[in-house]
């Protein structure tokens, strides 16, 4: 049996919570980082509503944003390598970033890059660093190409994330041309959020090496195309979805089923007819097809980060003692036409609070 990859670190900045445990605390109590936008208005005259990390610089735009996003939480995810001194080499970073669209830097990625290796707390901690251009799904995506490099023996660890921020005003604008903007006018639209999210991933044989604390096993992961995307004539009946979850379904035994779905739906119709499509055609491997999370009610819509903060919430849920079970499938819809989802386990801590 191959040995499975596993979470031993994560981080997280959003506009809820400065760090990974304040963030699951606050998407556990149902709290909301919705604010007005501290300067830009809309096409009726009133501020975005948008989910902006407190205490970063209102002002601060482009590359730079990323970069101010992405060092708190890659030093809260590495930090439990130094607390257990644990000596390792370089070690390989992959980040998840959105897709092309106005407002978004053209040397992010090579920005993001070159910053990333100077982290302050780990100098010289960081080998290399890849990026995932893919939108929603490019956090996951960063994951799936992490567990590779990790299950086949090129490297012990690998850090991966996403970050993404809609506050550009070329993007805010952009949303709101293309009715993707949430306002009284629009029901169906989503609220503009910022994030990161990152993950230390090793494999089940390094953790115990390191005596590291495993907070959640993958079980599968599964990238699939979407033909009919958001923005085309075309109708989505949330093929490229289905066949995403239904690869990473294969890998669990038969007796088993899905405890608790978390996902990136965001209020858009799209987004919500793609996941019933999906549930009618594979309702019989979840114990409940209806029981799932939608943070993007908490911390907005947060794009590329989605995916590792849903394996934080993973996490929380599991060392409190409030999941609803070990399995926990995970999806992300990019606007693209990637589709990627991914099941975990992450065994429930007896004696947690509920």
């Amino acid at each position: 049996m191959k040995d499975p990859v596993c979470i031993v670190g994560l981080g997280a900045l959003t506009s809820v919570g400065l760090s990974a445990p304040a963030t699951s605390a606050a998407v556990r109590a149902g709290i909301s980082g919705f604010a007005d936008h501290p300067y830009m208005i809309n096409q009726e005259g009133d501020p975005y509503v948008v989910a902006m990390v407190p205490g970063l610089n209102e002002d601060s735009t482009g590359a730079q944003r990323y970069v101010d996003l992405a060092f708190p939480a890659i030093e809260e995810t590495v930090s439990s390598l130094n607390e257990l001194s644990v000596k390792t080499g370089q070690i390989p970073v992959i980040i998840g970033l959105p897709e092309s669209r106005p407002g978004l830097p053209d040397d992010l990625s090579s920005k993001l890059s070159e910053r990333v290796k100077d982290v302050r707390k780990y100098p010289s901690f960081i080998k290399d660093v890849r990026t995932e251009l893919k939108g929603h799904s490019a956090g996951l995506m960063a994951l799936e190409r992490g567990s590779q490099v990790v299950s086949d023996g090129t490297t012990e660890f690998c850090l991966v994330g996403g970050v993404d921020s809609y506050i550009d005003p070329d993007t805010l604008d952009w949303i709101e041309d293309n009715d993707q903007l949430h306002k009284p006018s629009n029901a169906w639209g989503f609220i503009p959020g910022e994030a990161a999210a990152f993950c230390l991933i090793c494999s089940k044989y390094t953790a115990n090496k390191y005596k590291l604390p495993v907070k959640a096993q993958l079980v599968a992961i599964s990238t699939a195309i979407e033909k009919n995307r958001i923005k085309t004539e075309t109708v989505c009946i949330g093929q490229g979805l289905t066949e995403a979850v239904r690869n990473t379904i294969q890998r669990l035994p038969d007796e088993l089923r899905i405890n608790y779905t978390i996902c990136d739906q965001n209020g858009e119709a799209y987004r919500a007819d793609e996941f019933g499509f999906m549930l009618c055609r594979l309702s019989e491997h979840f114990i409940d097809p209806s029981d799932y999370m939608a943070p993007a009610d908490c911390w907005g819509d947060v794009g590329a980060a989605s995916g590792p903060l849903f394996i934080n919430l993973i996490t929380a849920a599991a060392e409190k003692g409030y999941a609803k079970g070990p399995h926990t499938l995970l999806w992300t819809s990019s606007e693209g036409g990637e589709r990627t989802a991914a099941i975990f386990r992450a065994d429930i801590k007896e004696g947690g609070m509920a």
